[in-house]
C-alpha cells in the first residue's frame, strides 16, 4: 500500500488525461521560473543602475559627459534611457535653432518636443518592464484550475474502476483518489511562485515607474530653465 500511494507510482499509473494536465503543469512552472529569474536579474538591475545614475546626476555631472557615458556605464538600463532620450531631443533643438534664432531655442516647441520625448521613452521602459509579467498572472490564475480538471477526471475515473470491479474498499479506492488529487498538488505548486512572484515584481514596477516619473517631471523642469523664449 505505502509503494502504491508514492508520488512516483502515482504519476507514472496515472491516465492519459492525467498525465497531460501534469505535463502541462511541470512545463508551466518552468517557464514561469524561468520569467521570474529573468525578471529578477533585469529589476535588480534596473535599480541598481537608476541609483547610481540619479546619483551622477543629482551630484553636479556635466550633462554632456552624463550622456556620453551611457553607452558604456548603463546597458540598456531604464532611467538613463529616459534622460537619454530627453537630452537628445533638447540637443537637437538647440541645434536646429541656432541656424533661425542665433543660438536660442523657441520655449514652446523645444520644451514640448523634450516632453515628448520623455513621454515615449517611459513608454518603451514600461512596455519593457512589465513584458511578460501578464504570464505570470495567467499561470497563477489558471494553474489550480488545470489541476482541477485532472483532479476531477482522475476522480471519475476511479469511480468507474468502483463501478466496473464492485470493489468499494478503501484499498481499492485510495490509490485512484490519491492519483487524482496529485494534478491539484501539481496546479498549486505551479500557481502559488508565479502569484508570489507577480506581486512582488508588480510592486518593485510601480516603485520604478515612480522614480522614472520623478525625473522625467524634474529634468523637464531642469530643461524649461534652459529653454529660452
Amino acid at each position: 500500500m505505502p509503494e502504491q500511494l508514492s508520488i512516483w507510482v502515482l504519476i507514472l499509473g496515472a491516465g492519459p488525461v492525467v498525465k497531460g494536465v501534469l505535463l502541462l503543469l511541470i512545463g508551466l512552472s518552468i517557464a514561469s521560473w524561468a520569467v521570474i529569474f529573468n525578471k529578477w536579474r533585469s529589476y535588480t538591475k534596473a535599480k541598481k543602475e537608476a541609483a547610481m545614475f540619479a546619483e551622477s546626476f543629482w551630484g553636479g555631472s556635466d550633462m554632456d559627459t552624463l550622456l556620453a557615458g551611457i553607452p558604456q556605464m548603463y546597458d540598456n538600463s531604464p532611467l538613463p534611457n529616459i534622460f537619454q532620450s530627453g537630452y537628445r531631443e533638447y540637443l537637437r533643438h538647440r541645434k536646429d535653432s541656432r541656424s533661425i534664432q542665433a543660438g536660442k531655442i523657441v520655449a514652446a516647441g523645444g520644451l514640448d518636443g523634450v516632453r515628448r520625448s520623455l513621454d515615449a521613452a517611459f513608454s518603451r521602459e514600461m512596455e519593457h518592464l512589465s513584458r511578460h509579467l501578464s504570464f505570470l498572472a495567467t499561470v497563477g490564475s489558471t494553474s489550480p484550475f488545470i489541476g482541477l480538471f485532472g483532479t476531477v477526471w482522475g476522480i471519475v475515473t476511479a469511480f468507474q474502476g468502483i463501478a466496473m470491479t464492485q470493489n468499494t474498499s478503501l484499498t481499492a479506492v485510495a490509490p485512484g483518489i490519491a492519483e487524482a488529487l496529485v494534478a491539484t498538488a501539481f496546479g498549486l505548486i505551479a500557481a502559488i511562485p508565479a502569484v508570489v512572484a507577480y506581486n512582488h515584481f508588480t510592486s518593485d514596477l510601480k516603485r520604478l515607474a515612480g522614480n522614472m516619473e520623478q525625473f522625467s517631471a524634474e529634468f523637464l523642469n531642469i530643461m524649461a530653465r534652459h529653454i529660452q523664449d
